[in-house]
């Protein structure tokens, strides 16, 4: 299939394979926020979100994990590069006073794999994302499982970068949120660079050098394999969870990830 798609196009990025993340959305909370008690454990909780999206995919955590005592970040990656992406976690990084956990969704994955090795991280928390060994990417990671849905619903634009058709959002990308939230996502959405970013291979691995994980996986994922997530997660030896949720489980299901990020954060030590 590859070899085919590549002779109908000069470009030597492979549509057909891409499996990718996605948020992007200014979710009003599903359900009210109880203040709750000084946290124990780790205060510091960074947000990192995935392609075609912003802080913003955060909204609902972000009100649920402040509520509850945590000093939260969410930052804005430029979706240009790895490179220009793990320098804005490191940046946000050098500004936290103590130990941070580390939060990514879907190629928010990859970069907090990369980024996490700064001394500052006590945990890394993979919300149906990418966790890539030495040398891997998103892209070789799609290329080990079956393709996905999402992969039809990709289109590249002159310079490279990718979009998901406003089909594909309610389709396969965003497939439980409302249609209001589904327009959202669409409309919001920033490209993403295939080469530079989708197909850029991590050569720092923090999941390896002995800092706790933790990974929730999607079982009704379209874009990322459910089974690619599952994996991984073992491969990591993370704690891990199942949410019935698609790609946005950050949207979908925020009181269960909030739930999770404050069980790892409440672990660690500060």
């Amino acid at each position: 299939m590859f070899a085919s798609l590549l002779s109908k196009s000069s470009k030597p990025l492979i549509l057909a394979s891409l499996v990718l993340t996605l948020s992007g959305c200014n979710n009003a909370l599903k359900s009210p926020v109880v203040q709750a008690s000084a946290p124990t454990g780790i205060k510091n909780v960074m947000l990192v979100h995935g392609a075609w999206a912003d802080g913003s995919s955060w909204t609902s955590v972000i009100a649920m994990l402040t509520a509850d005592g945590y000093n939260v970040t969410a930052v804005q990656l430029p979706l240009t590069s790895l490179a220009d992406d793990v320098a804005v976690v490191q940046r946000a990084l050098a500004r936290e006073t103590g130990k941070t956990l580390l939060v990514g969704h879907s190629y928010g994955g990859v970069v907090i794999t990369q980024a996490g090795i700064d001394p500052k991280v006590a945990g890394l928390v993979y919300v149906s994302a990418y966790a890539p060994a030495s040398g891997e990417s998103a892209f070789t990671l799609n290329g080990t499982v079956p393709t996905t849905p999402i992969m039809s619903d990709l289109s590249m634009d002159a310079s490279g970068f990718l979009t998901i058709s406003n089909a594909g959002v309610a389709a396969d990308f965003a497939q439980d949120l409302s249609p209001a939230d589904q327009v959202t996502v669409a409309t919001t959405q920033g490209p993403i660079s295939a080469s530079n970013a989708l197909f850029a291979s991590v050569t720092q691995v923090a999941w390896k050098n002995g800092i706790p994980s933790w990974y929730i996986v999607a079982s009704n994922d379209r874009v990322i394999s459910p089974a690619l997530e599952a994996t991984m997660a073992k491969r990591m030896n993370a704690t891990t969870i199942t949410l019935a949720s698609g790609h946005l489980s950050m949207i979908s299901h925020p009181s269960d990830v909030s739930a999770f990020i404050e069980k790892a954060a409440s672990s660690l030590q500060p």
